[in-house]
């Protein structure tokens, strides 16, 4: 059993466990992030082994950690061997969030090598394993920029199909910058009505003059997803446990949207009689 064993997710705090893992996401949420893994799939290179990939923001507050967790978890899910890295070493949050001891993580393996890979491995699935980012550094953004970080994901890839790092926000510190010459692409995270057009902007800057291989964007607490997905919400029954209480079954939908169809007809019949 690795040290870092999920606790119990009660222990989640009530936003964090809406927000986190497949079983607590919305059904919309649940297939964008299944959108997002199916992209990754086509724009990734082909020739690599393992894909190392970045996730990172233009300021704080925009939901990069909790993407790279759904994130790395989808790709677990579908099979794929897949380590999550909280490479944020500054505020880390992916310990917190996940509700697992913060050390060892990254830095105590940067220092200590020969620390198993192993011990990070998760008890939610068998191809999910989770590296905090450990004690704190004085010197993140040359660390994470070290010819030891290369070393170490070199190592890592021999490992692993997917390795997803979160990193700080581009726009306050230059870690993200300093460790993407080692990563296959970056993700971006932006938060709807949050996220600052010129912060966004100067983010995309920063990073285009660092030659970053921009993978695409990620829109976050947006509710425009509702109009794409509405038509198969009877549907996202049918994902819900079965104990469930107080919720129609697919079959219930069926007759609901049946009685909607006959009553329409009828009125329409009614409307014609009057006449």
């Amino acid at each position: 059993m690795g040290l870092n064993k999920l606790k119990d997710k009660t222990n989640f705090s009530p936003a964090t466990e809406k927000k986190t893992l497949h079983r607590n996401l919305s059904f919309t949420a649940t297939e964008q992030y299944k959108l997002l893994r199916a992209n990754l799939e086509f724009t990734l290179p082909q020739d690599e082994k393992c894909h190392v990939i970045g996730v990172t923001s233009s300021t704080r507050g925009e939901g990069k950690s909790t993407t790279a967790i759904n994130l790395s978890y989808v790709l677990a899910e579908k099979g794929s061997k897949v380590l999550l890295i909280d490479a944020d070493l500054r505020i880390p949050s992916v310990a917190k969030k996940m509700g697992i001891a913060s050390t060892p993580g990254l830095t105590n393996l940067l220092i200590k090598k020969d620390l198993s890979a192993d011990i990070f491995k998760t008890d939610v699935l068998d191809t999910w394993y989770i590296l905090p980012a450990g004690d704190i550094p004085p010197n993140p953004s040359e660390l994470l920029g070290s010819a030891r970080m290369e070393e170490l994901l070199i190592s890592l890839k021999q490992k692993f199909d997917y390795i997803v790092v979160d990193l700080p926000p581009v726009n306050l510190v230059s870690d993200a910058v300093a460790i993407s010459k080692f990563i296959s692409g970056m993700i971006v995270v932006i938060r709807e009505e949050y996220t600052e057009k010129k912060e966004l902007t100067h983010c995309m800057r920063q990073l285009s003059l660092s030659n970053v291989n921009v993978l695409g964007c990620v829109m976050n607490e947006t509710d425009s997803g509702r109009s794409y997905y509405g038509k198969y919400k009877k549907y996202s029954y049918y994902y819900q446990s079965e104990g469930s209480k107080g919720k129609p079954s697919e079959a219930d939908a069926d007759k609901t949207d049946s009685a909607k169809a006959d009553n329409a007809k009828t009125k329409k019949n009614n409307k014609r009689k009057s006449k």
